[in-house]
């Protein structure tokens, strides 16, 4: 009898028991799920809102970009709690940034103790960066976009995720070039300048002055990368037969490429005819399909062998070319054809009376002098400007803050180790990308081909300016990145 009555208290205490575990559990799981759909919808809304002003003027708009990525990365510490699973999705990618934000660190640490110079006491003028502030919040800035880049490959994690982040990509773009040409079209309107005389307020929180900048941006080649960026990505889904309703994508890509060739910007046409040679190429090389490739007594069809001959390839890149040429000489008018003739001014090695210094041989011929003068080190991230004039050979009324040339600012900034980390970088890119450009799935390609083309738009383009130090623009270049390097996960559709 006690036996049977001591079984019967551990029943009892078991079916006590039992609810309490069994309801932590589905309480864990619904705040693990829950968290999850908040931080990627969060994600999505910081894309679109971070894309309202853009450009140096707002540097309060960029500051609350880099708070609310901090606070998604919190939200993402507290459901790896939750759920126990602490993965990070690309470690392989995000080893360089993360190297690269160690070595601009570096950068801001004095090589020797303070010294004093004229009663000045000095710290800075020890260390390598030549503005050591600046370089800190270079770090911020790499430490978010890395940050936010974990998370887009973190929580795009099937199909329809995926879908739903380049279709906000295509909708920032899409809503800028419209507010662009809107803007462009309404500048000489009598009317639109009572609304600007005095400047309301609104105005001067997003510097949409007169006849400065275009768009929301206050340069418009800085607003050209976001146009390539988005032309790239539609234009390769198209190519690679992944979109569902084809006029609305054609009718997305006739509105970018207008707002594109409006900006009258040198090297926002090379890099779109650029784009379309890259995806021809990428499109027209791919692997053939089963029908096409299906192995017979004489081998491939005489139409397969055409169609993917070089000859063919090169007549249908040329075509292209040529059709989109008449087009942008056509759209743009006399503006654009104006300012393309002056290109061989701006690369003319031949002084200027003024010595104003502003023209891009100018600037790229005393970056390397400061290449030559620092070719390990850099003079730190953020502090070309500070360490520039010293290799002018200029009047000194106008500083360059950048090099107009992403590339040589790399290698300016960060020298040769600054070099080996972005090489680092492009190559597992590459590598990964590679990777999704085979796979089985046909929409998996077509969205790594759009990635790769916006990415490499914005790539060809920073040998002219330096529209990625914008942080919608490099917010929407790690965008690209994951899209292009997103895992086997979102090759099957999401469950119903």
């Amino acid at each position: 009898m006690p036996e049977i009555a001591a079984t019967s208290e551990l029943a009892q205490k078991a079916s006590i028991e039992l609810p309490k575990s069994s309801m932590r559990e589905p309480l864990q799981g619904r705040v693990t799920r829950l968290l999850d759909k908040t931080i990627f919808s969060f994600l999505l809304t910081l894309i679109a809102l971070t894309a309202i002003p853009s450009g140096k003027g707002v540097l309060w708009w960029d500051a609350a970009f880099e708070c609310a990525v901090f606070a998604l990365g919190v939200m993402w510490i507290i459901q790896c709690f939750f759920s126990g699973v602490w993965h990070v999705n690309g470690k392989s990618l995000l080893a360089p940034l993360f190297a690269l934000m160690i070595f601009a660190y570096v950068q801001t640490l004095p090589l020797a103790s303070a010294y004093t110079l004229d009663g000045i006491q000095s710290v800075a003028a020890r260390a390598v960066s030549s503005d050591p502030y600046e370089t800190r919040l270079f770090v911020f800035r790499l430490f978010a976009l890395a940050l936010a880049g974990a998370l887009l490959l973190r929580y795009t994690s099937n199909r329809k995720r995926l879908r739903k982040l380049i279709h906000v990509v295509i909708g920032v773009g899409v809503a800028s070039a419209l507010f662009g040409i809107t803007r462009q079209a309404i500048q000489n309107v009598d009317w639109i300048l009572t609304l600007y005389t005095p400047y309301p307020i609104w105005v001067d929180l997003l510097h949409l002055r007169l006849d400065e900048g275009y768009g929301q941006f206050g340069n418009r080649n800085h607003f050209a990368f976001l146009m390539e960026m988005t032309l790239g990505l539609v234009l390769g889904l198209i190519a690679g037969g992944g979109v569902r309703r084809l006029p609305v994508y054609l009718v997305a890509a006739a509105t970018v490429w207008t707002a594109l060739v409006f900006t009258t910007s040198r090297g926002a046409i090379l890099s779109m005819l650029s784009q379309l040679i890259f995806i021809a190429l990428v499109v027209t090389s791919g692997r053939p399909s089963r029908e096409a490739s299906r192995p017979t007594n004489r081998g491939p069809s005489w139409k397969w062998r055409i169609s993917r001959s070089l000859a063919t390839r090169a007549a249908l890149v040329g075509c292209l070319v040529a059709a989109v040429v008449l087009g942008i000489v056509w759209v743009g008018g006399d503006t654009l054809v104006t300012r393309l003739e002056s290109v061989p001014g701006e690369l003319s090695v031949e002084a200027t009376p003024e010595r104003t210094g502003a023209r891009r041989i100018e600037i790229w011929r005393a970056t390397w002098r400061s290449i030559r003068a620092n070719p390990v080190a850099g003079v730190g991230f953020g502090g070309y400007w500070a360490a520039i004039p010293a290799y002018r050979d200029a009047s000194g009324e106008w500083t360059p803050e950048q090099a107009h040339n992403d590339y040589l600012e790399l290698l300016a900034s960060g020298g040769l180790i600054g070099v080996a980390i972005g090489t680092w970088f492009i190559a597992v890119l590459i590598r990964r990308a590679r990777k999704r450009l085979h796979a089985t799935d046909s929409y998996r390609r077509a969205t790594c081909v759009g990635a790769l083309a916006g990415l490499f738009g914005a790539a060809v383009h920073s040998l002219f300016d330096y529209g990625l130090h914008i942080t919608i623009n490099a917010l929407v270049f790690t965008v690209l990145v994951a899209i292009a390097v997103a895992n086997g996960r979102v090759e099957t559709k999401a469950p119903s």
